[in-house]
């Protein structure tokens, strides 16, 4: 679908932007799910690049993402979905991901989850792991966000502001769900006015997160450090871009923003958390997975081992010092029997 942009404040006239990359036998495939994949496949290099410091091989992160993506996308899509019910009449309209709606909180949830019961069964440390993490799934966000710029969404109101962004669809939009008089409409039409891009201020804050985060990783202090600094850092930023929006999600009945909630909360556990490690370090070292050795290396390893120390026995008990009382039996039997010599 084609839509037209522009940024007149920065001098940049009216473009036209298409949220359908290409299509396959008239399948359409969206520049969103795109960006989106291209976030996911870089999120997962990093990973595998930050867990190979800590013992853990690419292997064991391609087992994680086919458990962690599917059930991620799922929670990412449930959450979206109880947050807007009235809008989903079957459950063709609820699996039918292409029309869009995915919730980054659902997604963060489902995936935490699906990546605490995947190391308790592979006895990896979560706190470790997720410093691996974390980084990565911020570094995914920065890059999504720009999803949301070919379908020209997640903006914020109205502004003035030089970097603002207009379009005929912006105006039509606030219109029916912000109920904005005709002057406005029509000062977003000719460029006076237009709108926070809101999705680039998600997008910058998180890039700089992942940079300042980077900096800082060789000195972190424990295992858990990074998962904090990095959901501290994302939730302070989202509670102050979800209150520009104009398409956010409530909790029914309500006029609470869900998203503004949780980044409130999230923050504050945070920032409570660092401080309190501050004041009381948690103990022990950092976690460093030790290599898998197979079951027949372990028995032909503890075969070797048998095998020499029996050799070693042997060879202390043939190589004993003779005694000196020995060595004195030796001599006088020499002397008593000439007839040998």
């Amino acid at each position: 679908m084609l839509k037209i942009l522009s940024f007149p404040g920065l001098g940049i006239g009216n473009f036209e932007v298409n949220s359908v990359a290409f299509s396959i036998f008239g399948v359409s495939i969206a520049w969103y799910a795109l960006i989106i994949t291209c976030g996911l496949v870089l999120a997962i290099i990093y990973t595998m690049f930050r867990a190979k410091q800590i013992g853990i091989n690419y292997e064991e992160i391609i087992d994680f993402a086919i458990f962690v993506v599917p059930f991620g996308i799922i929670g990412a899509r449930l959450y979206y979905v109880l947050c807007e019910l009235d809008r989903f009449k079957s459950f063709w309209d609820v699996i039918d991901i292409r029309s869009g709606g995915l919730a980054i909180y659902g997604g963060i949830i489902a995936g935490a989850i699906t990546v605490y019961v995947v190391c308790k069964v592979k006895k990896i440390s979560f706190p470790a792991f997720g410093d691996c993490i974390v980084p990565g799934l911020i570094l995914a966000q920065a890059i999504g966000r720009w999803g949301n710029f070919m379908n020209v969404e997640a903006f914020g109101g109205v502004t003035d502001v030089a970097w603002r962004m207009c379009s005929p669809s912006i105006a039509q939009y606030l219109s029916v769900t912000q109920g904005i008089d005709q002057a406005t409409y029509n000062a977003i039409l000719d460029g006076t006015l237009g709108v926070h891009p809101a999705f680039f201020y998600e997008s910058f804050w998180n890039i700089i997160g992942f940079i300042a985060i980077n900096f800082y990783y060789k000195h972190r202090k424990y295992d858990g450090q990074i998962i904090l600094l990095v959901f501290g850092w994302y939730g302070l930023g989202r509670l102050w871009i979800e209150g520009l929006r104009t398409d956010s999600l409530y909790i029914p009945g309500t006029p609470i923003r869900v998203s503004q909630l949780l980044a409130g909360l999230i923050f504050i556990a945070c920032l409570a958390l660092l401080i309190y490690f501050k004041i009381k370090p948690p103990k022990g070292e950092f976690y460093f997975m030790q290599p898998k050795v197979a079951e027949g290396a372990e028995e032909g390893a503890a075969a070797s081992v048998t095998e020499n120390a029996s050799e070693n026995e042997n060879e202390s008990v043939n190589t004993a010092p003779v005694s000196d009382t020995e060595e004195s039996s030796a001599d006088n039997a020499d002397e008593e029997d000439p007839k040998e010599e």
